[in-house]
């Protein structure tokens, strides 16, 4: 499978997730309005990667521990936002707990109820 597929099917399994494009790149909203995931290939250097929210903290700790892997991605990396490489053997399973909570950090609390539920 595509990696984009992967991580559109992904993202678009979340409760009122929407994609379309922003700065040229597909990206994923909450209720067609917050950011939560960025797809980045090439955005910035020469990677193929994703952006997204992150717990406090976690960030710096992936970097620091696996910078194979994670970064700190421009324009929202100051504010805790962690990117992940796709060039790179990928840990799905990893990736998919970082997807839902890039999610529950930018969800209203009904949204993450309705996640809880299902």
């Amino acid at each position: 499978m595509d990696v984009l597929e992967r991580v559109r099917g992904l993202c678009l399994e979340l409760p009122e997730v929407t994609e379309r494009l922003s700065h040229g790149e597909p990206t994923w909203f909450i209720r067609d309005k917050k950011t939560f995931v960025m797809y980045a290939n090439q955005h910035h250097d020469d990677r193929l990667g994703v952006w997204m929210a992150a717990l406090p903290g976690l960030q710096e700790s992936l970097v620091a521990d696996d910078p194979e892997h994670f970064y700190r991605p421009p324009y929202v990396g100051h504010r805790g936002w962690l990117g992940v490489y796709l060039d790179v053997d990928v840990d799905w399973g990893h990736f998919e707990d970082l997807v839902e909570g890039a999610y529950r950090q930018i969800a209203p609390k009904t949204l993450i109820a309705r996640l809880d539920e299902s």
